[in-house]
């Protein structure tokens, strides 16, 4: 009976090691598998921030709920959470008045934020340009996390500290509902059974389930992004995000300036184009950590993002980035991408099979900061445990 679970978890990145941490904390026997030696999908490739402030209303719940989740493992082991907030930097009067109303939302919402002045910003962050920067809003709850790093510790906090059983390599090739129990099957003839499977795997879902990926809407999003060799002496707190990500994040749709400032906005740009919005954060060992961009494509149609870095985005976000913050050096050390799955017309992707196999998949960019939050409602509504308050 050994190989018999409550829950079996398929994929070991962010939104699935949380379904299964959840699982765990209401008493399920919980198993965690995933394809590959180690997680090193969109869950290790993103940017490192928790930032509930950038979500809309309903997301910025889960978020929250992230934060204190976060905090909480943080407290009893160490997975890289460092809490230095989050700050949006205004250009002009059009972006400070999004500030203002954001601040509004949140206040009403009993979130903790706070104006900044001109003088403030560039205060506490050093080398802001003051031709840049009209004003910022801080949230000082935030935190920012080291993506490369963090869901290994995850891992090992769960299986050292808390017992749970984790499988890694294990490729399902089958998972199938037999009576009362589904029994998953690897590619190496391991069979492991239980009550119920949640696949929260975006590739396992594709082929395990083609025909349901095939009619999905799940389209793929490719990010790119950069760090620069470590900054010596200089530090920068936390989050920082800029004019374009006020004008891009969810929550400042729901600011009441936002319509019209966007009819505003000139239609043909790079930052369109690209989907780029100017984001920096320092990492661990003092690099500062720049981004990102945004291309698009049909989930069945990925090969059409390509596999190659397109240097002309980098470079116009390295031009960009430095009319807003002058770093001691820009020279990078490393590039990358992340592939982000999301849905075009609903927050994620979640469909039920047979009663006991339940897909979860493209949260997209919401992953970092809304999984832990959204899997606990999640779980407590797959296994009907009593209402989760957020």
């Amino acid at each position: 009976m050994d190989n018999r679970y409550d829950v079996i978890i398929v994929g070991g990145g962010i939104l699935g090691t949380f379904h299964a941490y959840h699982a765990q904390e209401i008493g399920l026997k919980v198993c965690l598998v995933e394809k590959d030696a180690y997680p090193k999908g969109a869950t290790t490739q993103n940017f490192g921030q928790v930032v509930p402030s950038g979500m809309n209303t309903k997301w910025q719940k889960y978020g929250r709920q992230s934060l204190r989740i976060y905090k909480e493992i943080q407290s009893q082991f160490d997975i890289s959470i460092r809490q230095n907030g989050t700050v949006y930097l205004a250009s002009n009067e059009e972006e400070e008045q999004l500030l203002v109303e954001l601040r509004a939302i949140n206040n009403s919402n009993d979130y903790a934020s706070k104006m900044l002045t001109k003088n403030e910003c560039l205060e506490r962050y050093p080398g802001l340009r003051k031709d840049y920067v009209t004003a910022g809003l801080f949230f000082p709850e935030e935190v920012t996390v080291e993506p490369r790093t963090m869901i290994h510790r995850l891992q090992e906090f769960l299986r050292v500290q808390k017992g749970m059983e984790i499988k890694m390599g294990f490729s399902v090739i089958s998972c199938e509902r037999n009576g009362d129990w589904v029994r998953v099957e690897s590619a190496t003839g391991e069979e492991l059974w239980s009550k119920k499977v949640i696949i929260c795997n975006g590739n396992d879902f594709k082929n395990l389930y083609p025909e349901v990926f095939a009619d999905s809407d799940l389209e793929v999003s490719k990010l790119q992004m950069m760090q620069t060799k470590p900054q010596g002496n200089y530090e920068l707190k936390g989050s920082i995000l800029t004019g374009w990500s006020i004008r891009r994040y969810e929550a400042f749709h729901e600011c009441s300036s936002f319509a019209q400032i966007k009819q505003n906005e000139p239609e043909e740009s790079l930052q369109k184009q690209w989907g780029v919005h100017i984001l920096f954060k320092q990492a661990a060992d003092g690099s500062v950590i720049l981004g990102d961009s945004h291309q698009y494509a049909d989930a069945v149609q990925i090969e059409d993002l390509g596999y190659d870095l397109d240097m002309d985005i980098d470079n116009f976000m390295l031009e960009e980035a430095q009319k807003i913050i002058q770093l001691p050096t820009y020279e990078i050390q490393k590039r990358w991408y992340g592939m982000y799955s999301q849905c075009k017309n609903s927050d994620l992707f979640q469909k039920t099979i047979d009663d006991h196999i339940h897909i979860v998949t493209g949260i997209g960019g919401k992953g970092m900061t809304g999984s832990a939050g959204f899997s606990k409602k999640n779980i407590a509504t797959i296994f009907n445990t009593q209402k989760i308050n957020l």
